[in-house]
């Protein structure tokens, strides 16, 4: 005799549950950018842009996977707002390089410490040590992949 369709319903699967917390994230900081008047795409470029200062622009293509082409509409709002500034590549006077001005310095600390508010009270309701295991768990992940 078949058994009846089960009416319990299921648990979402694990890597569901992992995207719905990365959208929540990516959702919850939009809306703390909004001071700034950055979408998070261009956040995303400031920080590369920071980090590996002065870089050109088809690395921060790279690092946002996005096409070159579409990282100048990206770069050129940022210069725009006057947070990076182009210059020749040292290295090969066919290209440009991109670096954060004075004002984008202290734009992307100022995100940054909105970024690490925003994770805390995301994952407020967790204990200490729960944030430790989750920590761990996504970070091996991370690293083995």
């Amino acid at each position: 005799m078949p058994s009846a369709p089960s009416t319990e319903p299921s648990d979402p699967p694990l890597g569901e549950l992992v995207m719905q917390v990365a959208r929540g994230l990516r959702r919850w900081f939009a809306t703390t950018l909004e001071p700034w008047g950055l979408t998070p795409h261009e956040s995303r470029a400031l920080r590369v842009i920071g980090q590996h200062e002065p870089t050109r622009p088809g690395v921060v293509a790279q690092h946002l996977r996005i096409a070159p082409r579409s990282v100048t509409d990206v770069v050129d709002a940022l210069e725009e707002r006057g947070l990076v500034a182009r210059a020749p590549d040292p290295s090969d006077r066919r290209a440009t390089s991109v670096s954060l001005t004075a004002r984008g310095r202290t734009v992307l600390d100022e995100l940054d410490a909105a970024r690490r508010a925003d994770h805390e009270s995301y994952f407020a309701d967790l204990s200490e040590r729960d944030r430790e295991a989750l920590a761990r768990i996504l970070g091996r992940l991370v690293d083995d992949r």
